[in-house]
C-alpha cells in the first residue's frame, strides 16, 4: 500500500500568463489526484462565492486546513493543506522573523492506511538567515518515534544546494532527489522539496509537468509516493 502527496506553491492562482485563473490550479490539483498537497501563497478571494480555499477543496472532493501568516484586511495569505485522509491532529507553527514577511508551517498528523503520518508543511524566506533560523525550528516539530512516518514538504526557497539548511535537512531525513520545479515553463531550479522518514519508504519523487501544470502558476507541482505497509 502506499501514500501519496504532493507540494505546490499555487502563486495565488495566477498562471505565467498574468490571469488569475483558479479553475487551472483546480484542474492541476485534480491532476495530481494525490491524498495529501502541501499548498504555498494561497490567497482569501472570492471563487463563486465562497474563499478561494474552500473552492479548491469542493472541486477537488477533499477536506481543506488552512494555515495562513498574514492576515490583511481583505485578503489572508500563506500555506494550506488539502487532504482525503482523516485529520488527527492539526497545530500551525509561527516561523517569523523581525522585520521580515511573516512565514509559518502547518504541523498535521493524519490517519496514513492505517499509519500515523506527520506532515509538516512550509514556505521558507527569502534570505539565507531566515531559513537557516527556520530550517532549525521546523527540526524541532520531528520527535522521531512518536508517530510511523514523517514528512517535511514545501517551497523551501533554498537554490543554494550546499547551504547550510539543505545540508542540515539531508543530515536528519537523508537525501532526496532534487526535481527542478521552478519556474514552471523552463524548471531549473529545485526549490520545491520533499523528504521522508524513514527514507526507505520514499519510493518515488518527480516533479508534474503537465501542459496545464506550466502555465497555472510559476511552479510546477513535486509528487512523491510513500510505501506504508
Amino acid at each position: 500500500m502506499s501514500l501519496t502527496v504532493a507540494t505546490y506553491n499555487i502563486h495565488a492562482c495566477i498562471g505565467t500568463d498574468g490571469r488569475f485563473e483558479p479553475g487551472r490550479i483546480a484542474g492541476v490539483l485534480k491532476e495530481l489526484d494525490v491524498d495529501v498537497v502541501a499548498l504555498q501563497e494561497v490567497e482569501h478571494h472570492d471563487v463563486d462565492g465562497c474563499d478561494l480555499l474552500d473552492y479548491l477543496a469542493a472541486r477537488t472532493g477533499l477536506t481543506a486546513i488552512a494555515g495562513p501568516n498574514l492576515m490583511r484586511e481583505s485578503r489572508h495569505y500563506g500555506n494550506a493543506i488539502l487532504t482525503r485522509l482523516p485529520i488527527l491532529a492539526s497545530n500551525p507553527v509561527d516561523l517569523s522573523l523581525p522585520g521580515r514577511e511573516p512565514r509559518g508551517a502547518l504541523n498535521v498528523t493524519l490517519d496514513g492506511n492505517g499509519r500515523r503520518v506527520q506532515i509538516v508543511a512550509t514556505h521558507l524566506g527569502l534570505m539565507p538567515g531566515e531559513r537557516r533560523h527556520q530550517v532549525r525550528e521546523l527540526l524541532k516539530l520531528f520527535d522521531i518515534g512518536l508517530t510511523d512516518i514523517y514528512v517535511l514538504l514545501g517551497d523551501l526557497n533554498e537554490w543554494f544546494l550546499w547551504g547550510r539548511p539543505l545540508r542540515w535537512l539531508h543530515a536528519h531525513f537523508k537525501s532526496t532527489p532534487h526535481c527542478p520545479t521552478f519556474p514552471s515553463r523552463w524548471p531549473f531550479m529545485a526549490l520545491d522539496r520533499l523528504w521522508v522518514h524513514p527514507r526507505r519508504r520514499l519510493q518515488k519523487v518527480e516533479a508534474h509537468t503537465s501542459q496545464l501544470a506550466r502555465i497555472a502558476s510559476d511552479h510546477l507541482p513535486l509528487k512523491a509516493v510513500i510505501k506504508t505497509d
